[in-house]
């Protein structure tokens, strides 16, 4: 299952920071990152089968970022978690997302899923299997795979804290250079946890690392289109910077018609 670290209001550079490997069926198509049409811009990689997201960053600094959860009783025919994801990108805060999350779930129209949404005022997980709850995200490091937030029985979850926490996080460009090497760790023997999962048909294939800094220049996204223990981490921080920047035009304006 794919696994999501985020660091939120620890570093005083920068709010968030995301680390995150997606693992899917290994014919999954996975394309690069894009900005989307339409208002609020987003930027995030649309699924060619479901043309939903599992991750992406709005031009209001909103993060969403999706993980697969267990669930035994799953619909007939559940809906897309992502084209909610994408649903939820077009809000224009965190707090408004949750409340679009929650009465969609309501229904129990979906397979098992985590969200995470952070904006720079306030974030929360949603967890939704058999039952569906909210909580606030806390300050500093949380990690999610299939399970709960902070899973002390996900061993996968625990050497991702472990390593990620070898060197103090204390700035950006500290984050990157460990997540980066901590997403990257090759598969390791058989019935041990390992950062990147090869297996026959499924596996790792694509990870992401985000920086939201104060300032829209401060942005940072890096993706590597495949497993990040072969593939390289490619730079698509202009593209999160240009939406950034249209989100800080749009709402300086607003906030001076409205003056």
């Amino acid at each position: 299952m794919s696994l999501l670290a985020v660091v939120y209001h620890l570093v005083p550079e920068a709010p968030l920071l995301v680390a995150y490997n997606r693992d899917e069926p290994l014919d999954r198509l996975c394309p690069t990152p894009s900005i989307q049409s339409g208002k609020p811009r987003v930027l995030a990689s649309i699924d060619q089968n479901t043309n939903g997201t599992y991750l992406g960053v709005n031009q209001n600094g909103m993060f969403i970022g999706v993980v697969r959860r267990r669930k035994y009783n799953v619909p007939m025919n559940p809906r897309s978690r992502g084209v909610l994801c994408r649903e939820m990108l077009k809000t224009g805060s965190a707090r408004l997302a949750v409340d679009m999350c929650l009465e969609e779930l309501h229904g129990g129209q979906y397979d098992g899923v985590n969200y995470v949404i952070a904006d720079p005022e306030c974030a929360w997980v949603v967890h939704s299997g058999e039952e569906t709850e909210v909580s606030e995200l806390p300050r500093g490091l949380s990690i999610i795979s299939d399970g709960d937030l902070n899973d002390h029985r996900d061993e996968r979850a625990n050497m991702a804290r472990r390593l990620l926490t070898l060197q103090t996080l204390d700035s950006p460009v500290k984050f990157l250079a460990v997540a980066s090497k901590v997403l990257a760790r090759a598969p390791s023997a058989p019935g041990r946890p390992s950062m990147v999962i090869r297996d026959n048909d499924y596996g790792t294939v694509s990870a992401t690392l985000i920086s939201l800094g104060k300032k829209p220049r401060d942005a940072i996204y890096q993706y590597s289109k495949g497993a990040p223990d072969e593939a390289k981490f490619e730079d698509y921080s202009p593209l999160l910077r240009d939406i950034l920047s249209r989100g800080l035009r749009e709402s300086r304006s607003k906030a001076h018609s409205n003056a």
